[in-house]
């Protein structure tokens, strides 16, 4: 696994994103708050590069525990990317929603989309390995 194994993971990821909130933009923007148009309207491209940065962190790290534990085939990689991601970052993100008060749609929505972010990933690195 290497370079281009991180970034088409990175990618995949990213990817997720797009489609994870082109699907509940709408119920996302309602949670914090806002419309879509509002969004939209404000829409810059920090966000996304820190996304971008995110999802190459993610898949950087996953490639080392991924080759450190062994993992080499797209389902091994999926199942690991998505538990990590469903028993590890998902709870940090529902932790800090509930201390900060967000609503509990936006834990789910987030919380979704980065476990099965990292299952693509996982996936991606998998079949890569």
């Amino acid at each position: 696994m290497g370079v281009l194994a991180v970034i088409l993971a990175a990618a995949a990821g990213f990817a997720w994103g797009a489609i994870w909130y082109g699907l509940l933009g709408g119920r996302w923007a309602q949670a914090i708050g806002r419309t879509v148009a509002q969004h939209k309207a404000d829409r810059n491209a920090v966000p996304f590069l820190i996304a971008a940065a995110a999802a190459l962190l993610t898949a950087g790290m996953l490639r080392h525990v991924f080759a450190a534990a062994g993992v080499s085939s797209g389902g091994a990689g999926f199942v690991a990317g998505l538990g990590l991601g469903a028993f590890v970052v998902l709870p940090w993100i529902v932790t800090n929603y509930a201390f900060a008060g967000r609503p509990r749609d936006l834990w789910w929505i987030d919380g979704g989309h980065a476990a099965i972010a990292c299952g693509l990933i996982g996936l991606v690195l998998g079949l890569m390995a």
